[in-house]
Formats: structure tokens, C-alpha cells, sequence
């Protein structure tokens, strides 16, 4: 039960290899927002920012290494939780500010869309196309 939440059976060929493209493009993408972050994790938002140090940093992890983990399709679960809980996090911060959903000079699309990202590959898997699906097949029984 636990593992079929966290490790889903792998889907059919057409759709693993969508999610393949999903997990390969978003991941670079958070890959290229979390290098300034990751290089200076505790601060890169600024003194003041409100956010203390260990959540930055806890985003700067999750944005480049989740990105690199969903590129290889490792860890998927642990990855997608992680930046589903950052992007979250941002959608609110523009929300709050008063920012509209899509808009110039600052929105929370981009934020909703890649925590939908997230969602998906957090219930779906990351399909046949991956190390964790490679590692799995090892153990599964059936």
C-alpha cells in the first residue's frame, strides 16, 4: 500500500516517455533557477527577506537537486515533495504580495504550473524511463 503511494506502477510506453519530456524539461528549468540559489544557499534572498536561512537553503536544495533528480528520474517521490512544498511556498509570497496569476513584472503562474508539475509526478511516477523504476524492477515481486 505505502510503496504503491510512493512508487506507483509504472505506466504504458506513450506515457512514460511524456513524462520523461515533463521530468527532463522542468527539471533543467529548476535546475537553472536553483544554480544562483545553491551557490549561495542560507542568503540568496536577502537579510531582509523574512525567511530564515535553513528554509532558503531548503529551497535552493530542492530547486537544483530536485531538478538534477527528476532529470535522472532518482528519488522521484523525495524530490517532488520537496518542490511541490517550494513551489507552494512561492505561489503564496506572489499571491500575498498581490500578485495577479498572470501578469508583468511578477505573477504566480509560473509557481502554480510547476507545483502542478510536481503534483503530477508525485502521483503518477516518473514512468518506465527512469533510475527509480530501474532500481524498483529489481525488487518487485510480481
Amino acid at each position: 500500500m505505502i510503496r504503491g503511494l510512493f512508487f506507483p506502477a509504472s505506466p504504458g510506453f506513450r506515457t512514460s516517455l511524456g513524462l520523461l519530456g515533463l521530468r527532463v524539461v522542468a527539471g533543467a528549468a529548476f535546475m537553472f533557477h536553483g544554480w544562483d540559489k545553491i551557490r549561495d544557499p542560507f542568503g540568496w534572498m536577502g537579510p531582509e527577506s523574512g525567511y530564515p536561512g535553513i528554509l532558503q537553503a531548503l529551497a535552493a536544495i530542492s530547486e537544483f537537486g530536485g531538478g538534477a533528480a527528476w532529470i535522472l528520474g532518482a528519488l522521484t517521490p523525495l524530490a517532488s515533495f520537496g518542490l511541490a512544498c517550494t513551489m507552494a511556498v512561492a505561489a503564496m509570497h506572489h499571491f500575498r504580495a498581490g500578485q495577479p496569476f498572470v501578469g508583468r513584472g511578477g505573477s504566480y503562474e509560473l509557481a502554480a504550473v510547476y507545483l502542478s508539475v510536481a503534483v503530477i509526478l508525485l502521483l503518477a511516477g516518473p514512468g518506465m524511463f527512469s533510475m527509480d523504476s530501474l532500481f524498483l524492477k529489481k525488487g518487485d515481486k510480481k
